[in-house]
């Protein structure tokens, strides 16, 4: 009998060697606390996140504590003591959980190991070899070169990082008394980033066409609270007809009525468009050598085109977008190994 599509996707153990990511991020990128938003959105496209559990001495991680807790990530307390090693006691019980599941809840398909130690990579074949899909996640300067390639993927959080949407703030002000609240200005754009960074993760996956229903399950475990009725559509269909009249996405025949194949229209006139004002960009902040830092200039082009985002045009970072627009003659890129980023050129 065949697969029901929630029995075809990957159920998810996520486990973090949390000490080395959060140190990996602070001095690597910059970025303290670590934000799990980016990891989880990048697992949300590949499958169902079933367990998620962070181990650390967590006395030493008192802010990241309290996200990992909204994220709903179970702590395990791995407590500094005198005469022991902290690191190996974490290591030793992650790796125990780990073979742990495996063995005891088979219908776990997937282990997503976060972390850049190399200490980690015999548990990597031990996963292997009892058949399970094993995703590694870790900052690139604190990342081992010899883990990635023993993992089915690897998940550089550098790229995950360039991805995330903006973090949603917690408080707003108040409405004034006696006046109906209003509807953000940025909620179709909202939706429409959710749209196109769900899509655009399910597509480089390459295994098989996106339907509407796998698009919508991926949607959902990004955000739970995601209702296409909220923003005025009765049902996803009428959101994708919508978006299609828009020329954000491309509606195809599916395998059932339905539930039509979703993709990213082809030859886009916006995308051109995108790219033209890339270029102009490039052409009029280029220093005295004739050249401008890839940092930065995704907020410059937002200047010009303050709805810009890559994702509306399929591409998973601003590096990838900048790519295309060096493949196809706009710009000409090149690596700056003194200064550690790219650098575009005008043609």
């Amino acid at each position: 009998m065949a697969a029901t599509p929630d029995e075809r996707d990957e159920r998810i153990a996520l486990l973090l060697d949390y000490e080395n990511l959060a140190i990996g991020a602070r001095e690597g990128l910059g970025v303290s606390p670590f934000d799990l938003g980016p990891v989880a959105d990048a697992l949300a496209v590949r499958g169902r996140v079933v367990a998620r559990r962070a181990y650390a001495d967590w006395s030493s991680f008192d802010d990241d504590r309290r996200l990992l807790a909204r994220a709903q990530v179970e702590l395990i307390d791995i407590p500094q003591r005198l005469g022991g090693s902290r690191k190996n006691a974490a290591d030793i019980k992650m790796a125990v959980d780990a073979v742990e599941i495996a063995y005891e809840r088979s219908w776990v398909t997937t282990f997503a190991i976060g972390t850049g130690d190399s200490d980690f990579t015999p548990l990597v074949h031990k996963l292997r070899e009892l058949d399970k899909r094993v995703i590694g996640i870790g900052v690139a300067s604190s990342t081992s070169r010899l883990l990635p390639p023993a993992c089915d993927e690897f998940l550089y959080y550098d790229r995950l990082v360039d991805t995330a949407p903006p973090a949603p703030v917690d408080l707003e002000p108040a409405p004034a008394v006696g006046t109906p609240p209003e509807e953000p200005a940025e909620d179709e754009e909202a939706v429409e980033r959710l749209v196109t960074r769900t899509l655009s993760g399910l597509a480089r996956r390459g295994d098989g066409p996106v339907l509407a229903s796998r698009l919508k399950r991926a949607m959902l475990r990004q955000d739970p609270t995601f209702d296409e009725a909220e923003h005025g559509f009765r049902g996803f269909g009428e959101l994708l007809r919508h978006l299609q009249e828009r020329r954000i996405v491309a509606l195809g025949e599916g395998s059932a009525h339905g539930d039509p194949e979703v993709s990213f229209p082809v030859d886009e006139p916006a995308e051109d468009d995108a790219f033209r004002v890339l270029a102009q960009v490039v052409g009029e902040l280029a220093g005295r050598d004739g050249s401008v830092p890839l940092s930065g200039l995704k907020d410059q082009v937002r200047k010009r085109r303050p709805d810009f985002s890559e994702k509306t045009y399929g591409f998973a970072s601003f590096l990838s977008f900048a790519k295309a627009a060096r493949a196809r003659g706009v710009v000409r890129m090149d690596w700056d190994e003194r200064a550690g980023d790219w650098r575009l050129r005008p043609v």
